[in-house]
């Protein structure tokens, strides 16, 4: 199954926290270039994200692909708190073939996706074929490439 995780950090060593999920990750087939981005809702003050989008061919199903992402944020530290605030990793399941999940704890494909810049640009860099044309043009929200993992 072809599989696509979203990552990003804004807390402590943002690179690293990145380096190590995805070394961490199973089934690696390719990882997008890093940007850096402004945070998306939140309180204010935060800092900005390093993100990335990482493509997995894996057996793991959504709910299995949940579990690792839950792991690697653990692994880093990241203590839930406030919605969309500060955190060392997120991780998110943004799509998972033509999978559809719709549970209280895992919604595929991720349902803000399509609205995030920082979700699309990386993504289109793996897959530009599953980003929808003119997607550019209608999202708010900076994204500099900030370098490679």
């Amino acid at each position: 199954m072809r599989a696509f995780l979203g990552l990003g950090s804004n807390l402590g060593d943002r690179w690293q926290h990145l380096r190590d999920a995805v070394a961490a990750l199973p089934d690696v087939v390719a990882v997008s270039p890093v940007y850096e981005t402004s945070p998306v809702g939140g309180p204010e003050g935060q800092g900005p994200y390093l993100n990335c989008v990482v493509e997995l061919e894996t057996d793991l199903g959504p709910r299995e692909l949940l579990q690792v992402a839950q792991r690697l944020e653990a692994a880093a530290g990241r203590e839930r708190g406030e919605r969309w605030g500060a955190r060392t990793l997120d991780v998110d399941v943004l799509l998972a073939d033509e999978l559809s999940v719709d549970d209280p704890d895992l919604v595929v494909p991720h349902p803000r996706m399509w609205q995030r810049r920082f979700v699309l640009a990386p993504l289109a860099d793996l897959a530009p074929d599953l980003v929808p044309p003119g997607w550019e043009g209608r999202l708010a929200g900076d994204v500099t490439p900030a370098g490679r993992i």
